[in-house]
């Protein structure tokens, strides 16, 4: 919990920290909106080689960020390992024969309960995981003797394996994309971007700035309960709880002593900003003066250019 980055801000002084965050967000939406309409898997490769040079250009940690990836690693890799399995499109470029005898379920199901009792020793858990996966694969396809229960083949297609990187790079730029926007601007900062950038909405008597907060306070209170859990969890931790072993039942009570205080933290936490807010005079809907004015730069005007020319050219190539 402690590597998320997602919502969180990291003092610095590049380009990006000085670009106004209504150029940030017009242009997180271009460019991400750009990144669905790709349909070449080599410019979606090129899309993420520019993602990662923007990040070095403007010094954010790429380890910070891989670390805030980390967490969503499981979904990147489930995502990858459906579209290889069901995803039958295109030539088939590898053929694995499985043989499911007595002997091989029982290699096959020691493999897993090693890897069960050894992954928490293990400092890169997903190679490891990885690795595993491959074992299994090999126990069932070289042990072929004994009681034979049937046979099965596992396929792996060049649409599907093609699919499935070109969808996992592109929610990796997505949250790359999301994660540099939270980084560089400052929730204040985030909060009146969002109202601007939501004005046209009062045309249809939408309230902006209502909507603007409330994204705005979620974003910031992430990272304060992410906080809050890793807490509570080293504080139980110290009391003997360990929340990846035992059994199931006790998993669950685990989680519910987990939740609890959870949930009583974030309720102490909205009281405490609502308090905080009525003693400042907030009013939903009333007009308010602002400490910090947003000035609109060069550079903003180059940056949102540029988002846009990225935009329309990735259209033009997709409707040619």
């Amino acid at each position: 919990m402690k590597n998320i980055v997602i919502g969180r801000y990291v003092p610095g002084n590049s380009f990006l920290y000085r670009m106004d965050p209504r150029t940030k967000l017009i242009a997180l939406i271009a460019l991400m909106v750009a990144a669905f309409l790709i349909q070449s898997f080599t410019h979606m490769l090129v899309s993420l080689a520019l993602v990662t040079l923007l990040l070095v250009a403007g010094r954010i940690s790429v380890k910070r960020v891989y670390l805030g990836l980390r967490p969503l690693m499981f979904l990147l890799f489930f995502t990858f390992i459906f579209q290889v399995m069901f995803n039958q499109e295109g030539d088939e470029i590898f053929t694995l024969p499985l043989h499911y005898s007595l002997l091989s379920i029982v290699a096959a199901a020691a493999v897993v309960v090693f890897w069960f009792m050894t992954k928490k020793h293990v400092r890169f858990k997903l190679f490891y995981f990885l690795f595993t996966v491959a074992a299994v694969f090999a126990v069932l396809h070289y042990i072929d003797f004994g009681v034979l229960f049937g046979e099965g083949t596992f396929r792996v297609f060049e649409e599907g394996l093609s699919t499935a990187f070109f969808i996992m790079v592109r929610l990796i730029i997505i949250i790359m994309l999301s994660t540099i926007l939270t980084i560089t601007t400052k929730p204040t900062d985030l909060n009146l971007g969002l109202e601007r950038v939501l004005k046209p909405l009062r045309i249809v008597r939408i309230n902006t700035e209502e909507i603007a907060m409330i994204i705005s306070i979620a974003l910031r209170y992430i990272p304060t309960l992410l906080d809050e859990a890793n807490k509570i969890m080293l504080a139980q931790a110290s009391r003997g709880v360990d929340f990846q072993e035992g059994k199931l039942k006790d998993k669950v009570v685990q989680i519910i002593s987990l939740l609890v205080p959870m949930f009583i933290i974030s309720f102490q936490r909205s009281d405490d900003l609502a308090n905080a807010m009525e003693a400042r005079s907030f009013v939903p809907g009333q007009p308010r003066t602002r400490l910090h004015v947003l000035t609109w730069k060069r550079l903003d005007t180059f940056a949102l250019t540029l988002s846009l020319v990225a935009l329309v050219a990735v259209i033009v190539v997709r409707v040619v």
